[in-house]
C-alpha cells in the first residue's frame, strides 16, 4: 500500500509535485545498517549451531526434549526481533531545495508519508551541539520547526548542516526560479 500524496497537511497540493526543474539540493537520508542481508543469514546459522551444540549429545534423551522448547524459542526470538529491526530502518527523509522552495518528506517505517514546505529564504537552520542528542539539526520556517536526520550520528548531521547550509545559501543567491539552472546546465 502507498501511502505517498502530493497534497500537504492542509489538503493542498504540494507545491514540489510535479516539478520540471532539478532542485539545487537533493538528499535521501535514512538510519545506518551494520548487518546486511548475507550477515544476518550468517548469523542466524551460527546462532543455531552455537545453541545446538550443547543439545547434540542429549539427544534421544529426555532431557533434550526438554530443553528444544527453550532453544528453538530463543533462535526465533533472535529472528523476530532483527527482523523487527529491519522493518524499523526504512525510515528515510527526503531534503529537495529548489530557488522558491524546501520540501521535506518523512517516510515512516508504518504510517504516513509526512511533508514540511517552506520558502528557502525564510527558512533558518540551526545546529544545537550542547543539545542531546549530540548535533540536534532543526529547520524552522512556514509556522513549523522540524528535526532533521535524528537517527544519524553527529558526524553525519554535521555534513548534512554544512551541506544544506550550502545549498539554502545558493537557494537565497539565485534570482528567481525561472532564471536559474542547475550547474552544468
Amino acid at each position: 500500500m502507498d501511502h505517498r500524496s502530493d497534497k500537504t497537511a492542509a489538503g493542498d497540493i504540494s507545491p514540489a509535485a510535479g516539478r520540471s526543474e532539478a532542485p539545487i539540493y537533493q538528499v535521501v537520508v535514512w538510519p545506518h545498517r551494520s548487518l546486511s542481508a548475507r550477515g544476518f543469514r550468517i548469523l542466524m546459522a551460527g546462532v543455531a549451531a552455537a545453541l545446538a551444540f550443547p543439545v547434540i549429545p542429549l539427544i534421544g534423551t529426555p532431557v533434550a526434549l526438554g530443553l528444544a522448547p527453550f532453544v528453538v524459542a530463543a533462535w526465533v526470538l533472535l529472528f523476530v526481533f532483527i527482523k523487527r529491526n529491519y522493518r524499523d530502518g526504512r525510515l528515510s527523509e527526503t531534503l529537495k531545495v529548489w530557488p522558491d522552495l524546501i520540501h521535506v518528506e518523512r517516510r515512516e517505517p508504518r504510517g504516513p508519508v509526512k511533508t514540511w514546505e517552506a520558502n528557502p529564504y525564510w527558512v533558518e537552520l540551526k545546529l544545537h551541539p550542547e543539545q542531546r542528542p549530540e548535533n540536534y539539526l532543526t529547520l524552522r520556517g512556514n509556522g513549523r520547526t522540524i528535526e532533521l536526520g535524528a537517527f544519524l550520528s553527529p558526524e553525519e548531521r554535521l555534513e548534512l548542516h554544512a551541506e544544506l547550509e550550502d545549498a539554502l545559501h545558493k537557494a537565497r543567491m539565485a534570482p528567481t526560479a525561472a532564471s536559474w539552472k542547475p550547474d552544468g546546465a
